[in-house]
């Protein structure tokens, strides 16, 4: 049993770490080490816990981890990232304050959230709606499903996790994504105090049993090559179904080594290279670095440049029989253009092989942008057939471009 004064978050945050760590990691990383085998099943963000959050709550203390599940073990040292909030200073559902909206239930009340719940999945009515017009695939999904619910409350006195749940609400920007990966609920007990410190009474004796078990998770993943893949898509969706999502969170989404199968299973591809750095061999001219590179299998590689799906803009404009893509895109257009330019000097292009090791010559240049919504598809591809070298998509044929593949 530990206790603490509520004083300043930190201070909470570094009391309760020490707890943490003579309690929980230390007989669960002994067990690690006890059994090396462990560790290749165990999730990753649990054994390395480089980044973690921490909330406290009036009748919990919740440990989010964040991270990569599967990667290699970090060597030499690694920093703790670790943030802290309060919200014990009122009475609230945790949960709800962890997901940061609620779900505008009708229900007048909230289920308790179980000891152990997985693959969870929750909207809100708007969060439903914006999924079904993004055309977001619910049956890519092993889930629990819920409508018109409230939040589960974490059970007083209990112990809860929450592991690879998603919430979803939606506003005037689109839609709005939470995914827990993984959380703990820890029991406590609040004694008010004298009015300026309350304290905290943390019962700690359940967990070295609890880490010796966690030592032994093996994190649900789906067998099936494309039960894996389809839920990483629908997080791509997720993103750019935002408008407040940026253009470099998209590429970042995409580089990722477990997200690279959208762009080479869309585009053919053996391999992508992201933000390659072009410098120009003959002539003083600006740098470029396109979005990606889509190394196809007989080693020379296209150029994928991406731009928002929430333009904002028209993408066509004229009158009827004179329609042409707007100022703004033929501007996005003509940026490409300096790409194939760069390849045009046999100089640019052996320095960029030896320096990258795959060829690009006369690359085929790909401009991601806006959604199917924006214009008729017989209008695009009829303006589109006027521009040599480079072919347009919106985010919804990249998408569905991928997940054809799986359904065949």
């Amino acid at each position: 049993m530990g206790d603490a004064p509520l004083t300043d978050v930190n201070q909470m945050a570094h009391a309760f770490m020490e707890l943490f760590k003579e309690n929980y990691w230390k007989p669960f990383h002994l067990k690690l080490e006890a059994n090396p085998k462990l560790k290749q099943r165990v999730p990753s963000f649990l054994q390395h816990h480089d980044n973690m959050v921490i909330y406290f709550g009036r009748t919990h203390i919740a440990v989010e981890y964040l991270g990569s599940e599967f990667e290699d073990e970090p060597t030499g040292t690694y920093p703790i990232n670790v943030k802290a909030f309060d919200f014990s200073t009122r009475e609230t559902n945790l949960l709800e304050k962890i997901v940061g909206f609620n779900l505008g239930s009708t229900m007048d009340f909230a289920m308790e959230l179980p000891v152990y719940s997985d693959d969870l999945i929750l909207a809100s009515q708007a969060g439903w709606e914006k999924l079904f017009e993004l055309d977001w695939n619910h049956s890519a999904e092993e889930a629990v499903f819920g409508f018109n619910l409230s939040l589960p409350t974490p059970a007083v006195g209990e112990f809860c996790r929450l592991v690879n749940a998603k919430f979803f609400d939606a506003n005037e920007n689109g839609l709005i994504t939470r995914r827990i990966q993984w959380v703990d609920f820890f029991p406590i007990e609040l004694v008010e105090g004298d009015g300026e410190t309350d304290e905290i009474s943390i019962p700690t004796q359940n967990w070295g049993a609890l880490a010796k078990k966690d030592a032994e998770t093996n994190l649900p993943l789906q067998s099936d090559y494309r039960f894996q893949k389809l839920p990483l898509i629908n997080e791509f969706v997720e993103l750019w179904g935002n408008s407040e999502t940026t253009e470099p969170q998209i590429t970042q989404f995409l580089a990722e080594d477990r997200n690279n199968f959208i762009l080479t299973m869309r585009f053919g591809a053996r391999a992508i290279e992201a933000e390659a750095l072009c410098e120009w061999q003959s002539e003083f001219r600006k740098n470029i670095k396109p979005d990606f590179f889509i190394v196809n299998t007989n080693g020379y590689a296209d150029i994928v440049e991406f731009k928002l799906p929430d333009i904002g803009k028209s993408l066509v404009v004229g009158r009827e029989n004179r329609e042409t893509f707007g100022a703004w895109l033929q501007g996005y257009i003509a940026q490409t253009r300096v790409y194939s330019e760069f390849f045009d000097d046999p100089n640019n292009r052996k320095w960029f092989e030896e320096k990258y090791g795959f060829k690009v010559f006369k690359p085929r240049r790909y401009l991601v942008v806006g959604r199917r919504a924006d214009f008729e598809p017989e209008q695009w591809r009829s303006i589109a057939a006027d521009y040599r070298d480079i072919e347009l998509l919106n985010f919804d044929d990249l998408v569905d471009g991928v997940k054809v593949q799986f359904y065949m």
